[in-house]
């Protein structure tokens, strides 16, 4: 049983087109928070956090009490009370245990993430590189990302986001992994979700021309070695003519 608090406050900013007037651009700022608990073990999921424009600005560290701006740098033009944060999902706790003992402990449609995985850069073998996965459009918002490279587990250096919210309250969420592309090696990221009856899951494999073949080294190497060898004796003969009319020209003449 969950439950799931979150508002999306549209904003309208004035921008201003040469020749043209003035046109309303509007942008969302969304406020996603939730708590969650599963009907078995005692085991609860909570989150807040503030998003412009599906970026995310800041979320609270609630085991923490502390505000963590996505980039060091908003923190230092704006503000958030963490305490805030924590009094909201005091609230959500309680509605969500008054609203199980008033209902017949039914739980929403669960809808299953969609998955994408790519390189966070152009390609290039042995130059590091991030793989990133992306889960979308699911909830509720409890999904482990695992990753694999040639079928073992790979945790090291792996670093997932928090949820971010969705205008339409479902939620998505980002997994990285640094990498140095091999050739040959096969990459996987598989999300495991309640909406899903197994993980769902992506594979991806450096996409890099294959290197040439001997027997096309052998013949790339004859045919040049073939073309400076003609270029060789063009160069001889037309030295050789050369010598050959000075010499016919500077044969005296008869008496």
């Amino acid at each position: 049983m969950a439950v799931l608090s979150g508002a999306a406050v549209p904003l309208l900013l004035l921008g201003v087109l040469g020749g043209v007037g003035a046109v309303l651009k509007p942008h969302v700022l969304l406020q996603a928070e939730f708590y969650q608990r599963s009907e078995g073990p005692d085991k609860a999921w909570a989150q807040f956090g503030l998003h412009f424009d599906a970026d995310e600005l800041f979320h609270v560290e609630l085991d923490a009490a502390q505000t963590v701006w996505r980039l060091p740098e908003f923190g230092r033009f704006a503000s958030f009370e963490a305490q805030g944060a924590l009094q909201n999902m005091a609230v959500g706790k309680q509605n969500l245990e008054v609203m199980i003992s008033n209902s017949n402990r039914s739980q929403q449609d669960f809808v299953t993430p969609e998955l994408a995985l790519f390189p966070a850069e152009a390609v290039s073998l042995e130059e590091p590189n991030v793989l990133i996965c992306y889960a979308d459009k699911f909830w509720p918002p409890v999904a482990t990302m695992e990753w694999r490279r040639n079928g073992a587990v790979v945790s090291e250096g792996v670093y997932d986001s928090v949820y971010y919210g969705r205008p339409d309250l479902l939620f998505r969420k980002f997994s990285y992994l640094p990498f140095v592309p091999q050739r040959g090696d096969v990459y996987s990221c598989a999300v495991r979700h309640w909406g899903a009856e197994g993980p769902v899951q992506r594979m991806w494999e450096p996409e890099v021309p294959e290197p040439p073949s001997e027997s096309s080294a052998t013949l790339w190497c004859a045919v040049g070695l073939a073309v400076g060898i003609a270029g060789i004796a063009a160069g001889t003969a037309l030295i050789l003519r050369a010598v050959r009319r000075n010499a016919a020209n500077r044969q005296p003449g008869l008496l």
